[in-house]
């Protein structure tokens, strides 16, 4: 579960505001990477509801939905939704929702609260944050993992959720450049470092193709994550995540729309 909150990010030919792919296991590994040299436009926050279809390895496991709304008041709410509909996924019932309400701090998404809600079988486990700005501490309540109970967090300026941190990615991506940031997530806090590719890249998902940056994370040891998106799209097209020696975990943008 750690690389979903790792999540945790291409240009349309043609960007309408709605578009839908038909992605087949048999088109799923890797899809056609072309170098372009295509000048992007800077990436805009704007509301969007996203979903993905969701492959282990080479095989389908489910569907994600990514969201983003603004609440009003200067707020807004980023959720992910992961279930689990075929195999032991959808045999074991598996639903992952998770969500952060943040607010813009000058140039900076500064998360509010966080949470997280896991179901698999008979079992449901839940875990909230709250990032308090004005003592600049975050702490966790729910069921968090036993060695970290009761930990507080000191906050800094910048430190974001990892599904922030994803927003903040397509954000600050430039071709070439390297990235970093400090992951303050289910009470533990860690630095993430990127880089993100000298040249964009085609990428093909069933019928659509994107012009696309392509960016991976570079301190993760085993554990891989790389995202591709473009400022035309208002959410990732693609991530792929490998933890260890399991099969990489694959979402693949199959249908958007500004909300």
């Amino acid at each position: 579960m750690s690389a979903l909150r790792a999540i945790a990010l291409a240009a349309l030919l043609t960007v309408p505001a709605y578009a839908s792919a038909q992605v087949t296991p048999a088109q799923q590994p890797a899809p056609t990477v072309v170098e372009s040299t295509t000048t992007l436009t800077p990436y805009v926050m704007r509301p969007f509801s996203g979903t993905y279809q969701v492959f282990r390895g080479e095989k389908p496991l489910g569907q994600a939905t990514m969201r983003l709304v603004n609440t009003g008041g200067g707020r807004w709410r980023i959720d992910l939704n992961i279930i689990g509909t075929q195999g032991l996924a959808g045999a074991a019932g598996v639903n992952i929702q998770q969500s952060t309400v943040f607010d813009e701090a000058g140039d900076e998404y500064r998360p509010l609260s966080q949470s997280t809600v896991r179901h698999a079988l008979f079992a449901t486990r839940k875990t909230v944050g709250v990032y308090n700005w004005n003592t600049k501490q975050a702490a966790w309540s729910g069921d968090v993992k036993k060695s970290r109970r009761g930990r507080v967090i000191p906050l800094q300026a910048g430190d974001m959720s990892g599904l922030l941190i994803n927003l903040a990615v397509m954000r600050d991506a430039q071709p070439g450049a390297a990235l970093q940031y400090r992951f303050v997530d289910d009470s533990r806090m860690r630095v993430q470092t990127y880089a993100v590719a000298p040249a964009t890249e085609t990428v093909n998902i069933g019928e659509i193709s994107y012009d696309a940056m392509r960016i991976d994370r570079t301190n993760a040891g085993e554990d891989r994550t790389t995202v591709w998106f473009t400022p035309e799209v208002p959410l990732p097209v693609r991530i792929h995540m490998k933890d260890g020696d399991d099969a990489p975990l694959d979402l693949m943008l199959i249908q958007y729309k500004g909300v």
